[in-house]
């Protein structure tokens, strides 16, 4: 409870709950669409400079057992979300296919959010778990798509149909649409540069990247929270089944992570950056690429559970209920 408390009284997280109040209270209040672009560009960017210049300094031993684990996560939780939510929940192939993406891939938001919470508690972690951020945002999406073209394909076997006649956009249409996304872009290029330049090269732009980091993420909580508590309709709509697959899914999946980072070696802190991965959904790179591949999904379901079930979850008991877990881990 103690650590809960901490992690509601920050003021990211509090900037979140004034967004949802004031979508609640039918407030005017936005922040502007050219400001939250500009915001989220400046915090990607800066991930990914950090997570380099921490790379640079890493020796291969040390990463890449961590680097398995995350691309392991990344294979795994597609595959068992798809399986549940096509067998317990009754999706279709398409929906869960969509579900599955989201919620395999990561979100950056959550990240931050995590590495700003163990900043509070003191908890040190691996500078490179930067790096696994950008690893596991793409391949999760990729297998669900792929279960998805298995089980049409399948299908339309059964049913006398030539698949590869039928009207199906392409796996690499996808896959271009995933390496060309702005996270994708900005984690991965600011990873790049900050590799290049070092943690000397970095110092230069600390007081911008560094100090006015905690600042930003304030301003664009408040404008997620105004759209987490605009999509939460949607997700009531949508039945109890995704209800109970938004909340069960990251608790199922930071567990996971969790065992993995230990497995893999990583201190405490890390763990719980590891878990709290897992346990994301993804609501930037995830959207662009569903929206390509499976235009016959339902995008207001994955949507609704990631912005309006999942993150506050995550925020307010996912993350401190990981660290109490890791605590009994590692102690």
């Amino acid at each position: 409870m103690s650590l809960a408390s901490a992690a509601l009284l920050s003021p990211p997280v509090l900037c979140f709950g004034l967004g949802a109040l004031a979508c609640a209270l039918r407030s005017n209040l936005r922040v502007p669409a050219p400001v939250f672009e500009a915001v989220s560009i400046y915090l990607l960017l800066a991930i990914g400079l950090k997570g380099g210049a921490e790379l640079a300094e890493t020796r291969w031993a040390e990463f890449a057992a961590p680097a398995g684990a995350a691309l392991a996560l990344g294979l795994f939780i597609p595959l068992w979300c798809f399986v549940a939510l096509r067998r317990l929940a009754g999706f279709g192939v398409a929906d869960a296919a969509s579900l599955a993406a989201h919620y395999g891939s990561v979100s950056a938001v959550t990240f931050i959010a995590v590495v700003s919470y163990l900043a509070r508690a003191g908890i040190p972690h691996e500078g490179f778990m930067n790096a696994i951020l950008a690893l596991m945002e793409a391949p999760a999406i990729l297998v669900a798509l792929l279960l998805a073209r298995m089980v049409r394909d399948r299908a339309a076997d059964r049913a006398g149909i030539d698949a590869a006649h039928s009207a199906q956009p392409s796996l690499g249409a996808a896959l271009r649409e995933v390496i060309s996304s702005k996270s994708f872009v900005l984690l991965v290029g600011g990873l790049a540069i900050g590799g290049v330049i070092g943690k000397a090269g970095m110092a230069p732009v600390q007081p911008f990247f560094g100090d006015l980091f905690l600042g930003f993420l304030c301003l664009f909580l408040l404008e997620l929270g105004i759209v987490a508590a605009e999509k939460a309709d949607e997700a009531w709509k949508a039945g109890g089944r995704l209800l109970a697959f938004a909340i069960a899914a990251p608790l199922v999946n930071g567990g996971l992570g969790l065992l993995a980072g230990a497995a893999a070696g990583l201190s405490e802190g890390g763990a719980i950056v590891l878990a709290t991965l897992a346990a994301s959904a993804s609501y930037i790179a995830a959207p662009a690429a569903v929206r390509l591949a499976l235009p016959q999904a339902n995008a207001a379901y994955a949507l609704a559970a990631a912005l309006a079930v999942t993150f506050p979850l995550n925020v307010v008991i996912g993350i401190p209920l990981y660290a109490a877990l890791a605590g009994l881990i590692y102690r």
